[in-house]
């Protein structure tokens, strides 16, 4: 399921809105194993364009 949200985040990845609606979307489905790896692959790829709505969704890595 991870490999299905991180593709549809990269088509919504143009508009602020959709990205935020698909991320909330996504991290509902993604297995809680899993957040971490979502995690740093979303700051990786979107940190410069969507930061700040990563932030919202993510806590400070420790």
């Amino acid at each position: 399921m991870i490999e299905y949200v991180k593709t549809i985040l990269q088509k919504v990845s143009f508009s602020k809105y959709l990205f935020e609606r698909e991320l909330r979307k996504g991290l509902r489905l993604i297995l809680p194993t899993e957040v971490e790896e979502f995690r740093a692959w979303c700051y990786q790829m979107f940190e410069k364009v969507h930061g700040s709505i990563l932030n919202r969704y993510f806590q400070p890595a420790s």
